[in-house]
């Protein structure tokens, strides 16, 4: 009886942790739940004007999900599937900072690596003193993408290789901080150093040590069983299928395999709502620390030799690309977008977390208006604040 009992002690552990975030009215926590409706308003105004054929909004404040809703529908072709709230999202570039950055952050916690490291230290060849921190800030004067179907033609896909090959010696468009210019070859770059010093694919990496300790449940990489059940298609393509569970991202799709530091990542409002906490509570959840206090800083903070650029090591607070934080949040919020339609705000001052998922480019990519929606939503959840 001993054994089944301690197993039974080590499971009911397993399902407390593996539970989503504690809940919350927003009345309960001071926020007004009638201005909230403002965002409500205009994600079914961009539904109805076809930019987007649904959305899942998360709001999470002071530690708890105070708002989590579910607009229109996740499917539109070849038939209609409604939207809900447990939907699984291609993250896109979100990629980029909620799995590349923080692996690249704990190896430095580790000290296996350091933001003053050439990249030609572990990518010989790479041509240019271009540093990590340039890498992680989109200052490396990279360009911003590469040509998929030439790549193809002459390495074969998948071919990470091939892909590396090209970046290491590729045309540069400026000196390293002289300039802002965001590239996905920046992360793509950094997910090679992180898989040359773990020893581990990327995929593994963050599984292991972020996904997994957070108990971030249906977040990967090619996403698989309950998880892929789960997700909402992006593009149609020729063939009249749709892509579904398998990455938007042309470069992350044809060369990386799915497995890449600029895209990949499939995840739900919850286990960013799970994400996003342990970022506010300076890398700790429940008990599970994926980053030291000061790590959280200093991935969230824009270097200050770099200021005039706005990117901090993996994350967005003033650069042309951070309008969906909205006007009325304070000064240190950080955030993120992804090509597919999502987005991600985290406002440490405010303890607030705003996390908005569409998939735009479902059934088609026809540049569907988010930019604009992800701000006005961004500040009627932030007008909200302190009005109950």
């Amino acid at each position: 009886m001993k054994p089944l009992f301690i197993f039974f002690l080590c499971f009911l552990s397993l399902q407390v942790f593996s539970q989503s975030l504690e809940h919350a009215t927003p009345e309960q926590l001071g926020m007004d739940s009638r201005r909230l409706h403002n965002a409500d308003e205009a994600i079914f105004q961009a539904i109805k004007n076809r930019d987007i054929p649904g959305a899942v909004l998360a709001v999470v404040y002071k530690n708890k999900m105070v708002y989590l809703k579910a607009y229109g529908n996740k499917q539109v072709y070849p038939d209609t599937i409604p939207m809900d709230v447990n939907t699984v999202f291609d993250m896109a570039s979100i990629s980029k900072s909620m799995s590349t950055a923080i692996s690249a952050m704990i190896l430095m916690e580790r000290g296996k690596l350091r933001m003053l490291d050439r990249v030609d230290r572990y990518i010989p060849g790479f041509q240019g003193n271009i540093r990590i921190q340039d890498l992680m800030t989109h200052t490396s004067g990279l360009p911003p993408y590469a040509p998929v179907d030439s790549l193809q033609r002459k390495y074969g896909s998948p071919n990470p290789d091939g892909l590396i090959e090209y970046i290491a010696t590729c045309k540069r468009d400026y000196e390293p901080e002289t300039h802002f210019q965001y590239s996905c070859l920046n992360f793509i770059t950094l997910q090679r150093i992180i898989e040359t010093i773990s020893g581990k694919n990327l995929r593994n990496f963050a599984k292991e040590n972020i996904f997994d300790v957070l108990g971030m449940t249906h977040t990967d990489y090619k996403p698989t069983g309950e998880t892929l059940a789960r997700v909402a298609p992006t593009e149609k393509q020729k063939d009249g299928s749709v892509l579904r569970g398998v990455v938007h991202d042309p470069l992350a799709r044809v060369m990386n395999g799915g497995i890449s530091g600029n895209a990949g990542v499939f995840s739900d409002a919850n286990d960013l709502a799970i994400l996003s906490v342990a970022l506010l509570n300076n890398g700790e959840y429940n008990g599970h620390r994926i980053l030291s206090p000061q790590g959280v800083k200093t991935m969230t903070t824009v270097p200050s030799q770099l200021s005039a650029f706005g990117r901090t090591p993996g994350w967005d607070v003033s650069s042309d690309y951070s309008s969906n934080k909205g006007d009325l949040l304070s000064p240190n919020t950080y955030c993120h977008t992804g090509y597919t339609g999502t987005s991600i705000v985290i406002d440490p001052d405010n303890k607030l977390a705003i996390i908005l998922l569409t998939n735009r480019v479902h059934p088609e990519d026809k540049k569907g208006e988010t930019v604009r929606l992800r701000s006005v939503v961004a500040n009627a959840i932030a007008a909200s604040i302190g009005c109950h």
